[in-house]
């Protein structure tokens, strides 16, 4: 009977009342929207793609981030999914590999098909290589979680920082001013606010910055209004994939990359939410991780991974139930389908973006 009341009031499998569920996801999701659309703008840029192929690119990625999404953080057959809250989206540690390749080819689609090949496979490798690298779990102590935990919050305060300063390398004073406010914000909400409303400091701290942005020119929306309405993503967009051998070597690579940075979040986010992790649960992730690359490839965007800024988020908000972040996955599919709302979500100036992040980065390297 014990053992039956603690798996139903286990933080991490709790099922929320609906209304608090969507509040909570709505704050994942405008984090994630915002993370994941940097990819497929610079390999769009580089490959020289017209507006309509980069929102096909964008919805494509966002797609591909809510499906891998729903099935890290609610599972599929017993067998894939770590089932842990997590919000997963486009990797940066592929974007050097797709740019060089899109670069190289005259024709944007022989480069894009070249790269859902590579994906592919790559993928499949992550999926059958879990089981055996996951038992190098058994070589990382609870230290060494901790430590990465502290990196993973300590290696994204630079990215707070470009958000601050709108990346530029002499930062306007009201860039700077404005990401303050922000951080601010969060900060006293997160203190005073009470249950589920302080869990909302992030959500509530975007809003207010964003309208009290508005106000001295900061918020650009334009792209809402050149945006389609609707957009459905259709797999091999650009032709059937390419088998290239130069790039299966180097997406494997790429891939190994991911599978480290997937497997220290994983052993980060079970620390915060206070829930052991063992070479079967890691096994799932990975496996999720490969099956979410299969799926990528088809739709021509590039391997997934954990964002960091997401798991900031559950640090900060305090809330751990994975529903949370699978109907953040939702979210972003129905994001995925309408641009416009996509649109809308990246209008958030970056400085307002940037106040946040230092109170969510900060809480994962405390």
């Amino acid at each position: 009977m014990v053992n039956d009341k603690e798996k139903v009031v286990n933080p991490v499998d709790e099922l929320l009342p609906m209304n608090k569920n969507i509040m909570l996801a709505l704050q994942h999701l405008l984090v994630g929207v915002i993370a994941a659309i940097p990819v497929p703008l610079i390999v769009g840029a580089a490959a020289g793609l017209d507006a309509n192929e980069m929102g096909f690119l964008i919805s494509a990625t966002l797609f591909v981030a809510g499906i891998s999404t729903i099935l890290q953080s609610f599972g599929l057959t017993g067998y894939i999914g770590a089932k842990i809250p997590s919000v997963m989206g486009a990797s940066f540690a592929a974007v050097t590999a797709c740019v060089l390749i899109v670069t190289r080819n005259p024709d944007p689609s022989i480069g894009f098909r070249t790269i859902a090949g590579a994906i592919i496979v790559s993928g499949i490798f992550c999926f059958l290589a879990a089981p055996v690298w996951s038992k190098l779990i058994r070589f990382f102590p609870l230290v060494v979680v901790g430590t990465i935990v502290t990196v993973i919050g300590l290696s994204l305060l630079p990215v707070a920082m470009g958000w601050a300063s709108n990346f530029s390398p002499e930062p306007a004073r009201r860039d700077v001013l404005m990401a303050l406010i922000v951080f601010v914000i969060v900060i006293l909400l997160n203190k005073f606010l009470k249950g589920i409303w302080a869990s909302l400091s992030v959500l509530f701290a975007l809003v207010i910055g964003t309208i009290i942005s508005s106000f001295f020119g900061f918020v650009d929306l334009s792209s809402v209004k050149n945006a389609a309405y609707v957009g459905f993503d259709v797999p091999f967009h650009f032709g059937m994939p390419i088998f290239d051998v130069s790039a299966i070597i180097t997406f494997l690579i790429v891939m190994i990359l991911t599978m480290v940075e997937v497997s220290g979040s994983l052993m980060g986010i079970h620390r915060i939410v206070d829930k052991e992790i063992d070479d079967k649960i890691l096994t799932k992730g990975l496996r999720a991780t490969g099956l979410a690359a299969i799926i990528a490839g088809p739709f021509n965007t590039v391997t997934t991974t954990i964002f960091a800024p997401n798991v900031g988020l559950i640090e900060l908000s305090k809330e751990r139930s994975r529903y949370i972040t699978a109907t953040a996955g939702v979210g972003l599919i129905i994001v995925s389908i309408f641009p416009k709302i996509s649109a809308l979500i990246t209008s958030i100036p970056l400085p307002v973006l940037g106040g946040a992040g230092f109170a969510m980065f900060g809480m994962v390297a405390a």
